[in-house]
């Protein structure tokens, strides 16, 4: 191998996602006078074997060849769910049908070959024709040289004959197809589907040069021997194409092994219903947005590495490895190490929780013996502005931002050196009798001390949370989870309006290395009021109260409530437009990082219904429902009225054309089925229009969203599609539990979209690179389910394993990977905390 593609083999090494394919014949086997007598290179295919075995990288080969015998070809060494098999030319791609064609042709192709390899006494014995699944092969590689050409354009005049089929000419063999498939085709849909980041295609053949064509600049085509070809980089056999393969997975296992991401599940959180910290397992703060959650950070590391900004605090010398908790039913968080411990929290006193955004101070409280290192690395407006540092008396004062902000440290001698634009600080104190306390005050330039202790806030920061935490009815089933998951969704209120947004990050990636990276900081209206309604099956009314004062404010700016947004910001106003920060690598290089949500400009016509059931929940619990949350439910059916028969993008939000999702229509029968039991509730009385609407909704979703192929409720109307989002049609009361439908999607969903721990949401293709891990609230989901039909012990089983997932801190993310063992997607996520806190609820209570 020459220098230079050794080199571009150690930069895709680095790839996040990689893909290698291969042809066959020709790469990974000797060429064979004969397509039956080849074998493959044991070697390398072992050595694509072990590739496809690697954490986030995938090996494909990709053949002229049928698939069965391909996986004939391979059976000794390939396991079909490690190494993707693609036959015939790409018509054969697992999971997808073969492309229409008639059949008739196929067999009137192989019988023209065959008459005309008959006809033609000094060819007859050299030619093979080669029948296959979309097409037929004349191989003359054994025909006597002087007549090779004659045999070729035999070939090409035999398919000529064929309007509308493809003629091959390749390497001593010009195959027919009868489908459009390519290498090419082949090679695109691979690449969308496993989200690779960057490919290498080796082949040998003319054939595989559409393949090597579609190669975009970080990828690597490789040509097996002397021919004309497009590649990039050439070596001149199989045994060279095995020390490729070979190289390329030494470098690909060191850099996987070097990679060390900090699992997600591991990262705890700290709040002020204002904003969040996020804290590592080593006790540095890698995230935090300041003044709100969902504005811009000034520490983020948890996406662009320590470049972007962290505030690190630990033992001068080497230790083991700390641990950390919260302090009992609080957000106060202690790390700690053999010989010193900090203590990490947001203050809340003072009644900031619920005081307009603008001035908050993260604490961390450092005791114990020995010498501490502190790094103190800034990095304002997600690292755009640059941020500089000032000694001044007693801490640093941080310039670059629209407010003031210091950081307050009486008696450390900070060392500021220059770090890009930016500048960073360094201190080493030794500990004493007094404990180490530094404030990082945003919205202050005073660094004098406060007039309050930091015992004294401490105190009332725990006690804020506690008192809150003891208030609340958890069940007997997993307690201290559901207890813990309260406290997160607590800490995902938004004090000042009311609002609760979805997760505290934005950009966690739902496949890593890949672009399912979406900005959470936002408040959906829907997973709100989900949110806030676990909230009150555990004993807290506060919260969903407050949640209908900051909806009621927004649905009196639309122009109609039928308009309600999906999402807005936790101020109650519009998103800005999707953006990216560019400079930033992501979590695990899984790019682009995005500020803001797109899916705002969605429709999602399941908005409305778990408004109304929070509202229903809080009538049912003898809570003061006032005229206005009359007037709210009243502009909830009448969008419904206005709304319920269109397609929409449904829950998943699905960035591809809108359908008649069932789960939509679900909701909007929800909508006005509690609308009407609101109406009981305070009236004494109702409406019989909302009665008539509600049944005429579950009459249309009865008779269209049963998939009689798929024996189950589906995706949307006229598809087969599975998806756990179905549940909800027992799940909201629309079906009886003890109803054979709605058993039987229960039964579907486990069957189909179970794994491990948790469930898919579904297994269609999206429209977007990459596939995704399985939802924590789809296991909580399905846990209730089974409970539902009297499955309990399936369903005590399936909740078991959703609370395992939970970090040490007991915090949670979007999704699990269970092929990689990786937690995925934006933490602190409510979908998930809420579904561990009703699945508990509801297991906890027998079925009627």
């Amino acid at each position: 191998m020459n220098d230079d593609l050794l080199q571009r083999l150690a930069q895709l090494a680095s790839s996040p996602v990689l893909l290698v394919a291969s042809d066959f014949d020709g790469t990974l086997a000797p060429i064979a006078e004969r397509p039956e007598l080849a074998r493959a290179d044991v070697a390398a295919l072992d050595v694509m074997l072990t590739l496809a075995r690697l954490d986030h990288t995938h090996a494909a080969i990709i053949s002229g060849r049928g698939r069965d015998e391909l996986a004939r070809l391979c059976a000794n060494h390939a396991n079909h769910a490690d190494l993707w098999l693609v036959g015939s030319h790409g018509a054969e791609f697992p999971g997808y049908p073969v492309p229409p064609f008639d059949a008739g042709d196929l067999s009137r192709v192989a019988e023209a070959f065959e008459r005309a390899r008959d006809a033609q006494l000094g060819i007859r014995s050299g030619v093979v024709v080669e029948r296959k699944p979309a097409g037929v092969a004349f191989h003359y590689r054994r025909v006597q040289a002087e007549l090779a050409g004659a045999a070729r354009q035999l070939a090409l005049d035999v398919a000529a004959n064929f309007p509308g089929a493809r003629a091959i000419d390749g390497d001593m063999v010009v195959e027919v197809c009868l489908t459009p498939s390519t290498k090419a085709t082949a090679l695109s849909r691979l690449r969308e589907t496993v989200g690779a980041t960057a490919v290498v295609f080796i082949g040998d053949d003319t054939t595989d040069e559409d393949a090597i064509r579609s190669l975009c600049i970080q990828d690597l085509g490789i040509k097996v021997g002397e021919s004309a070809s497009a590649a990039r980089a050439r070596v001149a056999s199989v045994g060279e194409v095995r020390a490729v393969l070979a190289r390329l997975l030494e470098l690909r296992t060191q850099w996987l092994a070097s990679r060390r991401l900090v699992p997600l599940e591991r990262l705890s959180i700290l709040s002020d219903q204002r904003t969040a910290v996020v804290v590592d397992p080593e006790g540095r703060v890698v995230w935090q947005c300041l003044p709100r959650i969902d504005s811009p950070s000034i520490f983020g590391a948890l996406l662009g590495g320590p470049g972007a900004g962290s505030f690190d605090i630990g033992p001068a010398e080497q230790a083991a490895a700390p641990t950390q908790a919260y302090d009992p039913d609080t957000m106060v968080l202690v790390t700690k190490w053999n010989s010193l411990s900090m203590t990490d929290y947001l203050d809340c006193t003072g009644g900031r929780a619920y005081q307009r955004a603008g001035r908050t101070d993260l604490i961390r409280v450092i005791e114990g013996t020995g010498r501490v290192c502190v790094r103190f690395a800034p990095r304002l407006d997600f690292g755009r502005a640059v941020s500089r540092l000032r000694v001044i008396d007693d801490g640093l004062e941080i310039d670059g931002g629209p407010d003031p902000l210091v950081l307050r440290s009486p008696g450390v001698a900070w060392t500021i050196v220059d770090d890009g634009p930016h500048q960073t600080a360094h201190a080493e104190i030794e500990l004493g009798d007094a404990s180490l306390v530094l404030e990082l005050r945003w919205g202050s330039a005073n660094a004098g001390p406060n007039i309050l202790s930091e015992p004294f806030r401490r105190e009332q920061t725990r006690r804020f949370w506690s008192g809150w935490a003891r208030s609340l009815r958890v069940p007997t089933l997993h307690a201290d989870a559901v207890r813990r998951s309260a406290l997160v969704i607590k800490a995902m209120c938004h004090g000042p309006t009311g609002a609760i947004v979805a997760a505290a990050t934005t950009s966690l990636p739902e496949h890593l290395g890949g672009v399912r990276n979406w900005d959470y900081r936002f408040c959906w209206p829907r997973d709100a009021a989900l949110g806030a309604a676990a909230l009150v099956r555990v004993g807290n009314t506060g919260h969903a109260m407050r949640l209908l004062d900051w909806v009621l404010g927004v649905v009196d700016r639309c122009e109609t409530p039928d308009r309600l947004r999906p999402i807005y910001t936790v101020a109650g106003q519009e998103l800005p437009a999707e953006a990216e920060i560019g400079h930033l690598q992501g979590y695990g290089q899984s790019r682009p990082v995005r500020l803001s949500n797109a899916a705002a400009l969605q429709v999602q016509l399941d908005v409305f219904g778990p408004i109304v059931d929070l509202v229903a929940l809080l009538a049912e619990r003898g809570m003061p429902i006032s005229p206005d949350h009359l007037r709210l439910v009243s502009a909830m059916v009448r969008a419904v009225e206005a709304r319920w028969s269109e397609p929409d993008h449904g829950i998943w939000e699905i960035r591809a054309d809108r359908r008649h999702h069932v789960h939509s229509r679900v909701m909007c029968w929800m909508t006005a089925s509690r609308a009407v039991q609101v109406q009981r509730h305070v009236l004494g009385r109702s409406d019989a229009a909302w009665e008539r609407l509600a049944e005429a909704i579950r009459a249309d979703v009865l008779e269209h969203g049963w998939s009689e192929r798929a024996q189950c409720f589906s995706s949307a109307y006229g598809t087969d599609l599975v998806d756990a989002a179905t549940l909800w049609i027992g799940l909201s009361g629309l079906v009886a539990p003890n109803d054979p439908r709605f058993v039987a999607t229960v039964e579907a969903v486990e069957r189909n979209l179970v794994e491990g721990p948790v469930v898919r949401r579904y297994l269609e293709h999206d429209g977007l690179p990459g596939g995704e891990g399985g939802m924590l609230i789809c296991a909580g989901w399905l846990a209730e389910s089974l409970h539902l039909i009297g499955r309990r012990d399936d369903a005590l089983r399936m909740l078991e394993r959703l609370v395992g997932l939970l970090g040490p801190t007991g915090i949670a993310p979007e999704q699990y990977d269970t092929r990689h063992g990786i937690a995925l997607g934006n933490i602190a996520q409510v979908y998930s905390h809420l579904a561990i806190i009703n699945a508990a609820v509801a297991l906890d209570t027998p079925v009627a």
